[in-house]
């Protein structure tokens, strides 16, 4: 029988019937809760070193490895039957609605930020600011600003390696052979530990000086997200969504040190997540099919693509009124809350109405593209 289900992914995609794990749906929207207290911390404690969350920027490593599970579970014995084209199509339905919010989101704050005049300095490329966040064209332009790729939203960085490793499955990753798979994401593994000996640590791809980081980072941990899952790397052990999710958490907490970092992240990313997944699909354990698990899954996409306007918002407080840190804990605390509810209020009135009404023309095309003798 055929059903939409809200996988690993927070996709609501048509796929058979299979298993749902919802221990990783917890661990996913753990991470990106930590993504925006560590994005909030950049602000208020600049110096990584102060950070109680300082590798939260690996969180992103940790998305790119259960994507690369994700679609693997979910398309490698369906793709062949779906096709292409229609694949690129489920994907863009599934994640392009929030990359469009986000940058309407970035633009309107960027153009009535109250506490900066920043764009009167940029308004004149406003136009391409905008497409290029829309369109996922990088354009790295404000300096003043971490030269991110896309700044009126700049966690569409990670989206935008997430669709070229997308593009590369549908067309060649899906055919390789799991001989081929391993001599490719050892080989990534190299490349991944030379650019965290070359950068120092992993926390690279988002900006127009370190672009090539993001390609390093994805191609690994996509890679290893594959091998996971066709492998059969499932640990099947009785484990708790709290006990599992402080394991991951414990990687985000761990305290920033730039003699160790090269050293540090690398293991995390190459050994410690790809494990971490593996064990997370086959938890049976208290709080697997929980409303924590289902509600922490289903906000993270919309927190992770709507958040940083509203931290540009507070970057912009901060540099102009310079409140202290008691202060600025308030802030953060209350914002973190706001943001939870506000991801889950685009979640139900933006973003499932915009999937459903783009879904609703070819649900029953995609039925018949996948549909088996053996199912129905």
């Amino acid at each position: 029988m055929l059903v939409f289900m809200d996988k690993i992914e927070g996709n609501v995609e048509l796929v058979f019937s299979k298993q749902h794990f919802g221990i990783l749906d917890g661990l996913r929207g753990l991470a990106a809760v930590a993504v925006v207290i560590f994005h909030f911390m950049e602000i208020a404690v600049p110096d990584y070193n102060d950070s109680f969350i300082a590798h939260a920027y690996l969180a992103v490593d940790f998305f790119f490895c259960l994507s690369g599970f994700v679609i693997a579970y979910s398309y490698d014995e369906r793709l062949s039957k779906l096709g292409i084209l229609n694949f690129l199509k489920l994907r863009l339905i599934r994640l392009h609605p929030l990359v469009i919010l986000g940058s309407i989101i970035g633009l309107v704050m960027f153009m009535f930020d109250p506490f900066s005049d920043l764009y009167n300095k940029y308004e004149n490329n406003l136009i391409e600011m905008f497409l290029g966040s829309c369109l996922m064209i990088p354009y790295p332009l404000v300096h003043e600003r971490y030269f991110n790729l896309f700044h009126l939203n700049p966690p569409t960085w990670s989206l935008f390696w997430e669709y070229l490793a997308n593009i590369c499955y549908a067309i060649f990753l899906i055919k390789i052979s799991n001989k081929i798979l391993w001599i490719m994401t050892i080989l990534a593994a190299a490349v991944l530990i030379y650019e965290a000996q070359r950068s120092g640590n992993l926390a690279v791809g988002w900006g127009g000086d370190n672009i090539k980081g993001g390609g390093i980072r994805v191609f690994y941990s996509f890679l290893a997200g594959i091998l996971v899952y066709r492998m059969r790397w499932i640990l099947s052990w009785k484990i708790s969504f709290i006990s599992i999710g402080a394991l991951l958490l414990a990687v985000f907490l761990i305290p920033f040190s730039k003699e160790f970092n090269s050293l540090i992240d690398p293991f995390f990313v190459i050994v410690y997540f790809p494990i971490l997944i593996a064990l997370g699909a086959g938890a049976t354990g208290r709080g697997a099919n929980s409303w924590v698990c289902k509600f922490s899954g289903n906000i993270s996409y919309p927190l992770y693509m709507i958040h940083y306007p509203f931290i540009w918002l507070y970057m912009s407080n901060v540099e102009r009124f310079k409140p202290t840190l008691s202060e600025q804990t308030i802030i953060i605390v209350f914002g973190v809350v706001l943001l939870i509810v506000l991801a889950y209020a685009v979640l139900i009135w933006v973003d499932l109405p915009i999937r459903n009404r783009l879904r609703s023309g070819t649900s029953m095309s995609l039925i018949n593209k996948v549909r088996s003798p053996a199912h129905s």
